[in-house]
């Protein structure tokens, strides 16, 4: 009766990670990630576009961000975890699969964020801005990715008993588990904590108006703050430093840094961005009235994309404080 009341009481893994449509191998690691990115172009859009932005604005610059990322958490993962790839009957060309797991977050945030730079400055966008618009989206992204670990059935913590203990298939034990069943799962520790930072940082975004860059500065030192904990939960292999797993050094010591760059922002005004309105034509605003025909037909395009700008000000203003003067 134990055992069946410890199953019951249990997180099953998934019976499987991969389907084939033909010779074409479907990963659910893939699928996630994937779908993380999705979502998270499509939070930051929306994000974006009411901070003034324009629309188009965010995948332009993914497509720079996320090659650089992808690319980024594989290189840090493999220096990082190199005894799969080129330790004692390794496999290096390993080092390539992405789709078979293994993208480090630092790796993809450093390298993802020299793509993004690249796309703004192409575009003429101030990056801290644009990182304090995606900010949410990015945690969200990694909520739906460390879905990839549970069908992976990878990354999960040391053995426990507790009613929401993940039940891990023998195949997929570490060495000197093979008899343990039950671990913590730390893919579903990760997932709720990112998504109740993604909470908090657009809570203290509408609440405190955080700018330049310090809406991203609260997102990582939140995802610092619940990475640092759960990764001492891990038993897979890492390398350490000074006694720490790295993924917890790291925590700690990028985690005061973006507390430091908190206080160090702090009392700055908020960025006004009118690249939404300077790409409004006169088609996407109401017509004139006819009595004003003669100043309409005088007034030229930079007039038009400069009134449309002090409006939009004006109303992000209004929208973000609303004991602001409206115009008279």
């Amino acid at each position: 009766m134990g055992t069946v009341t410890e199953i019951l009481a249990s997180i099953p893994s998934p019976a499987q990670g991969v389907w084939h449509l033909g010779p074409l191998p479907v990963r659910a690691y893939a699928l996630c990630i994937i779908a993380g990115i999705v979502v998270c172009c499509w939070i930051s859009e929306k994000r974006w576009v009411a901070r003034g932005g324009a629309p188009g604005d965010v995948l332009d610059i993914a497509v720079w961000a996320v090659p650089f990322g992808i690319v980024g958490g594989r290189l840090y993962h493999v220096v990082t975890t190199p005894e799969p790839y080129f330790g004692e009957g390794g496999q290096p060309l390993k080092a390539f699969a992405i789709w078979e797991g293994g993208l480090g977050i630092w790796g993809a945030i450093a390298l993802g964020g020299v793509g993004a730079w690249i796309g703004c400055r192409r575009r003429k966008i101030p990056l801290p801005a644009f990182a304090d618009a995606i900010a949410p989206g990015l945690l969200v992204a990694q909520a739906i990715g460390r879905l990839g670990n549970y069908f992976n059935q990878e990354l999960y913590g040391k053995p426990t008993d507790l009613p929401w203990a993940l039940v891990i298939d023998p195949a997929h034990r570490l060495a000197g588990y093979q008899d343990v069943a039950t671990y913590h799962p730390t893919f579903l520790y990760e997932l709720v904590w990112n998504l109740i930072a993604a909470g908090i940082v657009v809570w203290a975004d509408r609440r405190f108006r955080l700018s330049h860059g310090r809406a991203f500065a609260l997102y990582v030192a939140l995802y610092c703050l619940g990475r640092g904990y759960i990764e001492t939960l891990r038993i897979d292999t890492a390398e350490h430093f000074f006694g720490l797993r790295l993924n917890v050094f790291t925590s700690i010591v990028v985690g005061v840094l973006a507390v430091a760059y908190l206080v160090w922002q702090r009392g700055r005004p908020r960025e006004v961005i009118t690249r939404g309105a300077t790409k409004a034509t006169p088609r996407d605003r109401p017509a004139a009235h006819p009595s004003g025909a003669a100043s309409t037909a005088a007034s030229t395009p930079a007039a038009d994309r400069a009134e449309a700008a002090d409006a939009l000000a004006a109303d992000q203003r209004k929208r973000t404080d609303p004991d602001a003067p409206g115009d008279t």
